[in-house]
């Protein structure tokens, strides 16, 4: 084998390596731009989530309780509701607050909360304890390693008067006793009466 052929071959061999190496690193590192606690989202997840909820992702960086399905940005309250229990890693305790920790003192399923959801819940209960608290997917809560206490559905629906708000699969329905709507998972709606 000439030299010229000898060179050929160890490039060919040295680009193949590359290549291979290569194919394996985008497959395992490659994500949507959707970091969520603190981990790229792999392409399976972004894809379901698309599907599912019939919305793109946005790149960001958010947080997400597997406990309550809730979700919100990184260092902010929380903005919506999905399904609860997905394999989306450990939530970090200051995920809403950052650097601010300490800042409320009161924690939900590991997470301090953020102000403004601070402020919602004094707006339905009053003054609200610093501690820690448990919340599931129904809007049950209670104090960590307690039975059920408090039914935040409950209160919100208490302090909206005689309203309602219904989530299924395909799309939401309220009514404030004027105003009502459907809301379709995509975001669109419909609204009918004294809105």
């Amino acid at each position: 084998m000439d030299r010229t052929s000898l060179l050929r071959l160890l490039l060919a061999a040295l680009l193949a390596v590359l290549l291979i190496a290569g194919a394996g690193w985008t497959t395992a590192h490659a994500h949507s731009g959707v970091i969520v606690n603190g981990a790229p989202l792999e392409p399976r997840h972004t894809a379901a989530l698309e599907q599912t909820y019939r919305t793109r992702l946005v790149p960001g960086r958010y947080w997400y309780d597997a406990m309550s399905g809730l979700w919100g940005l990184e260092g902010g309250a929380s903005v919506g509701l999905i399904a609860p229990g997905l394999p989306f890693g450990r939530m970090d305790p200051s995920a809403s607050v950052g650097r601010r920790a300490g800042i409320t003192g009161v924690f939900v399923n590991g997470r301090e909360i953020h102000p403004d959801e601070l402020s919602h819940l004094r707006a339905l209960y009053g003054p609200v304890v610093r501690a820690r608290y448990w919340l599931n997917a129904r809007g049950i809560a209670g104090y960590e390693g307690g039975p059920p206490q408090f039914n935040l559905v409950a209160a919100a629906q208490q302090a909206r008067g005689n309203s309602h708000l219904r989530r299924g699969l395909f799309g939401s329905t309220g009514s404030d006793g004027q105003c009502s709507y459907y809301m379709h998972p995509n975001g669109s709606s419909v609204m009918t009466g004294r809105c």
